[in-house]
């Protein structure tokens, strides 16, 4: 895999919409959609995002060695820390004790673990530890392009739960459901390939897996809760260098995403235009993904 780790730098932007859902819920309002609560712009958080990605890997990559993934509700995280230690060899329950110990475990959890290897973890618990690892792809929050309203409606059910609601003849049951019509939301990333070569040896096949779990991120995580959700666009600036040629932020100012005239309120992707600058700085190349 080191012979195949990534040599350029990278930016990306994703488009993504969703109709009729909640694409991310905060359980801190009820799980009601993310906003920002002095703009009413709708956010979507890197984890959610990460969890998406980490999804897809895990049903496209089942059962392949060096694709498992770390961060998921199987077992504790010191129990597979714990196994790397089995796996090498290695003395247990030293707490970290010797540092060329958690190096080698370390490298063994990049190995064997995509998701580590590419958006790094904290592994520095329990008694046999393994250090943190800074990934190199890394996501920001996803901000809507308008202000999104948040609906929550009333919902009923025709099954009771309890045998005293049922013998008392109580008809239905009512919860509440949080949703917004439609919103458009843009995020961005980064790929620093210094990190992937100095740490986790994110290779290139690693990128091209990533950009597939990207693109068909919703897909396969389909639920009531979240409404249609489709990744619309993928836009990916790839550089000469390992440090890059130019700022991201002037790569990312490339892209703008503005509502139609006269569209109020938008209620589909085609209410938006983008408009997209492909005069690229040297040494930078741009690639639409999707």
């Amino acid at each position: 895999m080191e012979n195949n780790v990534i040599k350029n730098r990278y930016e990306f932007v994703m488009l993504f919409d969703v109709e009729n859902g909640n694409p991310n819920g905060d359980p801190d309002a009820g799980n009601m959609p993310r906003t920002d609560p002095e703009t009413s712009f709708g956010i979507v958080t890197d984890v959610c995002l990460k969890r998406k990605i980490r999804n897809f890997v895990e049903l496209y990559k089942e059962g392949e060695g060096g694709y498992n993934i770390l961060v998921k509700a199987d077992r504790s995280l010191n129990s597979k820390f714990t196994e790397a230690y089995d796996a090498l060899g290695l003395e247990k329950k030293q707490k970290g004790k010797n540092t060329d110990d958690v190096k080698k475990a370390q490298g063994y959890i990049c190995d064997n673990y995509f998701d580590v290897r590419t958006f790094g973890a904290v592994m520095s618990t329990g008694d046999d530890p393994c250090g943190i690892v800074r990934g190199p792809v890394q996501l920001n929050f996803a901000k809507s392009i308008d202000p999104v309203y948040v609906q929550d409606i009333t919902v009923t059910r025709q099954a009771v739960t309890t045998d005293k609601d049922f013998n008392e003849k109580k008809q239905s049951e009512m919860g509440k459901k949080s949703f917004i019509s439609y919103g458009l939301y843009r995020a961005e990333g980064y790929v620093s390939a210094m990190l992937a070569q100095k740490v986790t040896r994110f290779s290139e096949d690693d990128l091209e897996l990533l950009w597939t779990a990207i693109i068909n991120m919703f897909e396969n995580d389909r639920s009531a809760a979240r409404g249609k959700m489709c990744l619309r666009k993928l836009y990916v600036f790839k550089h000469e260098s390992a440090l890059g040629n130019a700022p991201a932020h002037i790569l990312f100012d490339k892209i703008k995403v503005e509502r139609k005239a006269g569209v109020e309120p938008p209620r589909s992707f085609g209410d938006y235009e983008i408009t997209v600058d492909r005069n690229m700085p040297e040494g930078v190349e741009f690639i639409e993904k999707l």
